[in-house]
């Protein structure tokens, strides 16, 4: 009789501390994880191989399971989205993955959501991401520098900092953000600005902050419209503005802008030396093209803190054109395919650039 009550009582606690767990459990913030591929994703021949590998070739089940850890901070499911080489990715996955996020980020069974990306292209993401996915909910892109093969990986790290961050009650509403390398970074300002070592992510006015073995510590907020301040809506986007982006040089001429024009581009983003600078033998034929309807946008290639005065190096207000303020050529070219999706004036897409 002993023995059946013993039984009858572990069993009786086994039912309680499975409740318990379970309710815990439920305490944890849920975070999906969407997979689109890149290094984070890769696979070398060998650990030695840091720099040569294939990308895009991990799925995202065994992306989650080589961070064991992920079950102490939230509750984590994944979808893949994608499985490329982010150098590969178009505006049609840009607009899919965007309306996959706005779709998650209204379900109330989810509190954060986290992309892991390839590195060259996941600026480009990010910021459009923050442009058009209207949540105050955390979302955070991810990369890594090395494969998961490599015995320098920093993907695990990366992809746990990642979730640490989307669980957090403390990064809501400071719109999309990156994490690599131990900090956060806003996607609007972050670029990738070394290709080969781990601390390859900077921002030219800084990080937002830092999160040290799960916490996060933060020292600034994003400035710029964004997310839920955004007058741009994916739900209402379904094709992008085409625009090209023409390098500037000092021996520059007329043929990328004219051979570009020629594919029925709405805007060119001109990356020039310095200030945006233009070339003489270059100006005549901006100038031509503005007067046939296309939007010609002054930006910088200067690497981690080009910023384009306007009416500066050139006579903007005279010419019609626009300038990028401190976005980048590929950022510029990302808020223009946008923007041009509602206004084609000059002057509201000026607009546009000073406030994103």
């Amino acid at each position: 009789m002993k023995t059946m009550t013993s039984l009858r009582t572990l069993a009786l606690g086994g039912v309680l501390i499975a409740s318990c767990a379970a309710a815990f459990a439920g305490d944890k913030p849920n975070v999906v994880i969407l997979a689109t591929g890149g290094t984070i994703a890769g696979a070398g021949a060998s650990v030695a191989n840091s720099a040569t590998y294939q990308a895009a070739k991990v799925p995202v089940d065994k992306l989650i399971a080589s961070v064991p850890e992920l079950v102490n901070v939230a509750d984590v499911r994944g979808e893949q989205v994608f499985q490329v080489a982010s150098e590969s990715l178009t505006n049609e996955n840009l607009l899919a993955l965007a309306k996959r996020v706005a779709a998650l980020s209204r379900q109330a069974d989810v509190d954060g959501i986290v992309i892991t990306h390839g590195t060259d292209t996941l600026e480009e993401t990010a910021y459009f991401l923050n442009l058009v996915v209207h949540t105050n909910k955390p979302v955070v892109v991810v990369g890594s520098m090395r494969p998961g093969t490599a015995m320098s990986a920093d993907g695990t790290l990366n992809l746990y900092n990642a979730v640490s961050v989307a669980a957090s009650k403390d990064a809501a509403g400071k719109g999309v953000l990156v994490t690599m390398n131990d900090e956060i970074h806003t996607g609007r300002d972050v670029s990738k600005a070394v290709n080969i070592k781990t601390e390859a992510f900077k921002s030219p006015w800084g990080p937002l902050g830092m999160i040290v073995e799960g916490k996060n510590y933060w020292f600034r907020n994003p400035a710029k419209r964004h997310t839920n301040q955004s007058e741009f809506d994916i739900d209402k986007i379904e094709k992008l503005a085409p625009v090209e982006i023409a390098y500037g040089n000092g021996n520059a001429t007329p043929t990328a802008y004219r051979a570009f024009a020629g594919t029925g581009v709405k805007a060119i983003i001109h990356a020039g030396t310095g200030n945006g600078s233009v070339s003489n033998a270059v100006v005549p034929t901006l100038q031509e093209l503005r007067g046939k309807g296309i939007q010609i946008i002054r930006s910088s290639r200067v690497v981690g803190g080009g910023f384009v005065l306007r009416n500066a190096e050139q006579p903007d207000d005279k010419y019609d054109w626009v300038v990028s303020h401190d976005l980048n050529p590929q950022k510029a070219r990302i808020l223009a395919s946008v923007a041009l999706t509602k206004t084609q004036d000059s002057k509201e897409l000026q607009r546009v650039f000073m406030e994103y």
